[in-house]
């Protein structure tokens, strides 16, 4: 859904920003994880966690808030291509992010280890204990890992593209301050 507007709603801006921040440093955390047996591997399980269910549930309200308010269009001049790899890649990072986090829920339930986050919030297992489930459930959970940091990092480039590059009105819309070149315009497309 596309709305008249030239850019997003501040709390969709908001929740992006801070998604941003979130997803840099869950990935870090992956990294961390995966890398470590050092006495702080917990420590980083358990943010790892915490940050997981976190953008589980900001992403369930930006995705209620896109459905609620849409999204500016797209500059008419954009290629068609690039309008439909912006649109998939949108499609695929919403769906990773609400995807990744059950998927690590299902797969430490299936392992029956209990999943606990930062302040002693204990969730319930959504799988029962399996451990064909567990080692597919990792395997699964460790590449799209992979897939996901390069859906970040595109996502990020072609930030940068339209930022610098196309110079278009794709990255204000979601740039958490107006850039100075649109302070004092409103936020309402002019109707043509």
């Amino acid at each position: 859904m596309s709305s008249g507007r030239l850019r997003f709603s501040p709390l969709q801006r908001l929740l992006h920003w801070l998604m941003a921040v979130c997803i840099i440093g869950l990935l870090f955390a992956g990294v961390g994880m995966v890398s470590t047996i050092a006495p702080r591997y917990l420590t980083i399980i358990a943010i790892h966690k915490t940050l997981g269910i976190t953008i589980l549930v900001l992403s369930l309200i930006r995705l209620a808030l896109r459905v609620r308010f849409g999204a500016p269009e797209l500059p008419p001049g954009l290629p068609r291509p690039m309008k439909l790899a912006a649109e998939l890649s949108h499609y695929a990072l919403y769906g990773l992010m609400i995807g990744m986090p059950i998927l690590g829920w299902a797969m430490l339930s299936a392992a029956a280890y209990p999943v606990v986050l930062y302040g002693g919030i204990w969730l319930p297992p959504i799988l029962p204990q399996s451990d064909f489930l567990h080692s597919m459930l990792w395997d699964a959970h460790f590449y799209l890992g992979f897939a996901f940091f390069a859906l970040v990092l595109t996502h990020a480039a072609a930030a940068f593209f339209h930022a610098l590059v196309l110079r278009d009105n794709v990255f204000p819309s979601m740039a958490p301050l107006p850039l100075a070149d649109e302070v004092g315009r409103p936020n309402v497309a002019p109707a043509e």
